[in-house]
């Protein structure tokens, strides 16, 4: 099984808005591979860590992960 549409959704899901790294973790928490997906998404800097202006660590949709989730809309388009 691919996770490459997980990876996607991972993304597009902290694309719509920072997200804290807690509840990053507890929502994927259900999926089977959460791990290999943030790995995977971390790996391939399609998102990011960073603190907060309150200090919370927050993920987020990096210039890369965007740009997939563009290609993934429209996949004719160049790179």
């Amino acid at each position: 099984m691919s996770t490459e549409p997980l990876i996607l959704d991972l993304v597009d899901w902290v694309a719509h808005r920072p997200r804290p790294y807690a509840e990053v973790i507890d929502a994927w928490r259900t999926s089977c591979p959460r791990l290999t997906v943030w790995e995977e998404a971390s790996d391939r800097a399609l998102i990011a860590c960073a603190p907060g202006a309150d200090g919370t660590l927050m993920v987020s949709a990096t210039e890369a992960g965007r740009q997939a989730l563009a290609a993934r809309l429209n996949p004719a388009a160049p790179p």
